[in-house]
């Protein structure tokens, strides 16, 4: 895999973004690099809606057999999500898990008008009907099932892509 810019990639996501964005837009970040993108393009879009933050750990259909993330986070929806648009972001999509468990738990909180998901990268090797509707790159080729693709921000909020082993 050649080096992605985050960066830049950052930077076509919110311009994919940018047109749909309207009143009625609400974005929600998935922990932790999900979480990260969203408070970005929530203040560089400019959105009125607080942003929201949410935690699928629960909400996972892996939860009996990985057990409890390590450090489980508050999910927090600040407002109505009752005919809300609402923007799920995460940094990488992959087997679509995660974006199902964020669904589910969203719905939770209410009924809104529309979901929508953007992610930074598409990795490949779906295992649920997802797709993201706002994808700044997708892989020419997957990636194996044990390597993992990380969205890491430094001290300046600068992102970078690093590609990694998975701990099995």
């Amino acid at each position: 895999m050649k080096d992605l810019d985050a960066e830049a990639l950052y930077q076509t996501l919110a311009e994919q973004i940018r047109p749909q964005v309207s009143p009625a837009t609400a974005l929600v970040g998935i922990y932790t690099g999900g979480l990260w993108l969203a408070e970005r393009l929530h203040r560089e879009l400019g959105i009125a809606q607080p942003l929201g933050a949410i935690d699928v750990s629960f909400y996972r259909d892996d939860y009996a057999s990985k057990g409890l993330h390590a450090k489980p986070q508050k999910t927090d929806i600040p407002f109505n999500v009752d005919g809300a648009h609402v923007i799920l972001v995460d940094d990488v999509l992959f087997t679509g898990r995660t974006t199902r468990a964020a669904v589910n738990e969203l719905f939770d909180f209410g009924r809104p008008a529309m979901v929508e998901l953007a992610v930074l990268v598409d990795r490949g090797s779906r295992e649920l009907p997802v797709a993201a509707r706002y994808c700044a790159h997708t892989l020419p080729t997957p990636l194996a099932r044990e390597q993992n693709l990380d969205l890491r921000r430094d001290e300046d909020g600068v992102f970078s892509l690093q590609l990694t082993q998975a701990n099995r």
